[in-house]
């Protein structure tokens, strides 16, 4: 049956037009229930539980179903959901009109009157329905609503219906539900007092006007990590000028959470402010104490001299609230028997959360998620409630779930319907395979990578021709082989983005049959392959270049050492050995080119755990070696980047995928020229090629580890390299790499952007068919957003499993007494580097109950003088490290100084390892 449905609408121009909506409706869709006779094969999409919801309800002692209306859904699931929810609710609910629940709106009845109206009927003609089916069982359908006025219409026409907590608070097997209930509103639970802390967020309407006014600015909210009393918000918008804004204080802050979007308002410029030099850590429990807060204000500044000074705002409202829920611990109220307790985010940029619970005693020494209800003007944290307990702290387990829910890392098995779309086993290449492929199975090809490795990308080889020249291949898995454009498969390894590598655990972004098996690049196996082949001379100058999709054999799987030992041997001359040499040698003179172009070489400390066998506990620790077989994979890597990347862009020029690195603005490389200069340095940063020199030259005899530290120091200036569409930008420039255009080809196993990439390169040399999705800029823009976040996301998350990693490693080893080099100087703090194990950590000189030392800090220098001793950046200090338990949230590893000796400051080099968490035991033992 249609249904019309006509309106008019004003245009722009003035005139009036006639618009008709038409709802089809069918009288053929069952309800839902299995084994329902009347509807007997009409059901079709989603259908209801098999089993009604268990009748331990004290309101409803029956078998029945629920029937939330639109606002519960809002307020009570989308607050524990992932952002993206709503929508997966709606398809999962979506379901064609139906002729007998179909509600037109009536004359003067507004949309939301008209929708909560038409959810009574479905409520109502559910149970008609259900009555007819099981008489003498009572099933029914609950209304559940948290409107009032709906509530009582509800009831009026008989329709059993109770509020969310009416529901929650009846479950009488379930007691622990009713900590999960979202708060209503923002005024909901809030503390008792009259006293206003924020002011008010001004309506969304007069945010846009003043944004289009430009009162106001629109960015996003970052809060710091090191001071919880300081933020910067990132104007969005073209204008380059503002484009950061500090906010400092409490106020100012005004309730915004960290990657809000936020209108701001810049204050006077005889009211801007320094970034802070503080680290300050939010770790009070009364959380009425805002005297102490003001205090603490007034730390955060400096005497500078004004070129130091940034822009500086407030907010004066939200525009977009991202929360999400978060992953911490309970810090139980000191209150007996209060319910009332302060959650604390395991990411120090999320405020603390107030919760009621009742299960506190339980939650206490566990990692729990909790959401955000609301944050009231008269409250120093948000509201929230308690969603789920994942463990005990300092679990394994439950700590590595906790790190991939912080960082948003997709990590659920792969599904059925993914894995519906894999090839069946066994494998081999077929005929079909071999089409548009070339045969390059008799070359002599091998792949080098770190130990242990099962998700092999890349192959390669070097072989002379008979006009004297070399042939070398670079040979990638050909994974989009496997992986067909739009399917579930393919959907996944989009929305998954890359491969996450932990310490113990590797979140693959394919499933495991393709990354560890059919297209892992292991020896002795035939498989298929992309690859890009150059015909160089003797000096590695590029004479062709050819792109084919292939089949090859490898015939050796090496570690980076077996291969530096193979080309090392006087011993060894087989075809293997014999191809390393010879990608050896152009990879010196590729790489001295590249340096020459100014390419950077910079530098970060990388450490590897070796883990017991049984236990899997981190039992050494070191940095990792670099040999010159890294160079060469790595150069030849990059060299088929550039190629492709030149031929994508060639065929593409509108939707080439392509990756860059913006250069850095000046005030980024402040601190390295200041560094470098307290060294009698000079480090320019006009271009890279300047920058690279410059480094190049920092070099002291006295001092061989000074060129190391400052190319991790300038490694800290640089921006993020990221992945965007070619007609989208029109800066294609990698500083780092030194190369006008760049793209990643060599690792499709674990980068979604390299699927993408050999893509359109199989339809720029013929091998493969176009999709529209691929030449769709915007849509390649909009993979390009989830793919930048992905890969940010990954990095945080294989950061934080090194330092859950290293604090095992320091529980089992205990007090240790290291050397250490500064790399920066806070006002009360220096945090330091120690290169044995590539661990950076702060040393504080302001401790609690203790007396304060004299400290002066000089922001130019930049030093920071401690009672007579002067630190300056990359001084050499000897410090103790020891795994601080005593916050078991906050679990960290705690550094004291040992050397240089300052009376009251310095730990003597004697001292006896104390338990630094006996302070904690002794308190839990008064508690007993």
């Amino acid at each position: 049956m249609l249904k019309s449905k006509t309106f008019l609408k004003k245009t722009r121009a003035g005139g009036v037009m006639k618009i008709v909506r038409e709802h089809y409706l069918r009288d053929d869709i069952g309800c839902g229930a299995p084994g329902c006779a009347a509807c007997g094969s009409a059901h079709e999409g989603p259908v209801l539980e098999p089993q009604p919801l268990d009748p331990a309800s004290s309101l409803c002692p029956w078998p029945h179903y629920l029937l939330p209306d639109t606002n519960v859904l809002l307020h009570q699931i989308l607050r524990v959901w992932r952002p993206g929810t709503w929508a997966s609710v709606a398809s999962s609910l979506r379901l064609p009109g139906s002729l007998e629940t179909y509600v037109e709106q009536e004359q003067g009845e507004n949309a939301n009157d008209r929708n909560d109206r038409a959810i009574r009927v479905a409520a109502k003609w559910y149970n008609e329905h259900l009555k007819k089916m099981s008489a003498e069982n009572h099933l029914q359908v609950i209304f559940i609503t948290n409107d009032k006025k709906n509530k009582e219409k509800a009831i009026e026409e008989g329709i059993p219906a109770f509020t969310c907590e009416e529901y929650v608070k009846s479950l009488t097997a379930n007691p622990e539900l009713i900590d999960r209930l979202a708060c209503l509103s923002e005024e909901g639970n809030e503390i008792e007092s009259g006293r206003i802390i924020f002011s008010e967020h001004l309506p969304l309407s007069k945010l846009q006007q003043g944004i289009k006014s430009g009162t106001y600015l629109q960015g996003t909210f970052r809060a710091s990590r090191e001071n919880y009393l300081e933020a910067t918000v990132w104007v969005h918008g073209d204008d380059e000028e503002n484009k950061e804004i500090i906010l400092q204080g409490l106020k100012h802050l005004n309730r915004a959470v960290h990657e809000d979007i936020v209108a701001v308002e810049l204050l006077p410029k005889n009211q801007w402010v320094a970034p802070s030099s503080v680290v300050l850590h939010d770790e009070g429990q009364n959380e009425d104490d805002l005297e102490k807060e003001e205090e603490r204000e007034r730390i955060l500044k400096t005497a500078i001299n004004e070129k130091m000074l940034k822009p500086t705002g407030r907010v004066v409202g939200i525009i977009k609230r991202n929360w999400r829920p978060y992953c911490g611990m309970l810090s139980k109220s000191d209150i007996k028997e209060s319910r009332r307790h302060l959650f604390t985010p395991a990411d120090k940029r999320i405020p603390r959360i107030r919760i009621e619970t009742r299960q506190a005693s339980t939650l206490e020494g566990r990692r729990i998620i909790v959401a955000i209800d609301g944050w009231p003007r008269n409250s120093r944290y948000p509201n929230g409630h308690f969603v789920k307990n994942l463990g005990e702290v300092g679990d394994k387990e439950t700590e590595t779930e906790v790190l991939l829910l912080e960082h948003d890392v997709p990590h659920q098995p792969f599904s059925q319907a993914v894995l519906s779309f894999l090839p069946k086993m066994p494998w081999s290449i077929t005929e079909k395979d071999m089409k548009n492929r070339e045969d390059l199975r008799h070359l002599c090809v091998c792949s080098v990578d770190p130990p242990g490795c099962t998700d092999i990308d890349d192959a390669l080889h070097c072989r002379e021709l008979e006009n004297g020249n070399l042939e070398v291949g670079v040979h990638i898995a050909d994974v989009s082989h496997f992986i067909r454009p739009g399917n579930a498969l393919d959907q996944e390894s989009a929305r998954r983005g890359t491969t996450v590598y932990l310490c113990e655990k590797r979140i693959d972004m394919v499933p495991e049959l393709l990354s560890s098996n059919l297209c892992s690049l292991r020896c002795n196996v035939d498989r298929l392959a992309f690859s890009c082949i150059w015909e160089m001379n003797h000096n590695a100058e590029i004479l062709k270049v050819r792109f084919t999709k292939s089949a090859i054999n490898s015939k050796a799987s090496l570690t980076y050492a077996e291969a530096q030992m193979r080309i090392d041997s006087t011993a060894m001359n087989d075809d293997i050995t014999t191809s390393l040499r010879g990608l050896n040698k152009l990879t010196k003179i590729l790489k001295k080119r590249r340096i020459e172009k100014g390419a950077l070489t910079l530098s970060s400390p990388e450490v590897r755990f070796h883990m017991d066998s049984e236990t899997h506990d981190p039992i050494d620790l070191q940095t990792k070696e670099l040999r010159e077989t890294n160079s060469m994979v790595e150069e030849f890597m990059l060299l088929a980047n550039i190629s492709v990347a030149k031929k994508i862009h060639e065929e593409f020029s509108e939707h080439a995928l392509l990756r860059k690195h913006p250069a850095p603005p000046p005030s980024n490389y402040e601190i390295l020229v200041k560094a470098a200069k307290s060294k009698n340095l000079e480090i320019k940063t006009d271009t890279a090629k300047s920058l690279a020199d410059s480094l190049d030259r920092a070099d002291s005899p006295t001092f061989p580890y000074l060129n190391t530290l400052l190319r991790i120091l300038a490694t800290r200036c640089m921006m993020q390299a990221v992945y965007f569409c070619s007609g989208m930008d029109n800066d294609f420039h990698h500083y780092g790499l030194a190369s006008p255009i760049y793209t990643h080809f060599t690792s499709p196993i674990r980068r979604y952007a390299d699927i993408i990439v050999h893509r359109l390169l199989a339809v720029a040399i013929g091998a493969d068919c176009t999709y529209p999705e691929l030449t769709d800029k915007h849509k390649l823009a909009d993979l390009c957003k989830n793919l930048n976040f992905r890969h940010k996301m990954a990095q945080y998350a294989q950061r934080a499993s090194v330092a859950f990693h290293t604090q095992l490693f320091f529980k089992s080893k205990g007090i240790v007494s290291e050397e250490a080099y500064i790399l920066f100087v806070r006002k009360n703090a220096i945090v330091v580097l120690i290169p044995k194990y590539g661990l950076e950590g702060t040393v504080f000189f302001e401790e609690k109950d203790k007396p304060k030392p004299r400290l002066i800090y000089d922001d130019e220098i930049p030093s920071l003088k401690i009672e007579d001793t002067v630190f300056h950046i990359f001084d050499k200090v000897k410090v103790k490290i020891m795994l601080d338990s005593s916050n078991l949230q906050h679990q960290k590893i705690r550094m004291s100084l040992v050397e240089p000796q300052i009376p009251g400051i310095s730990i003597p080099v004697d001292t006896p390892n104390m338990d630094i968490n006996e302070p904690e035991r002794k308190k839990k033992r008064r508690e007993k």
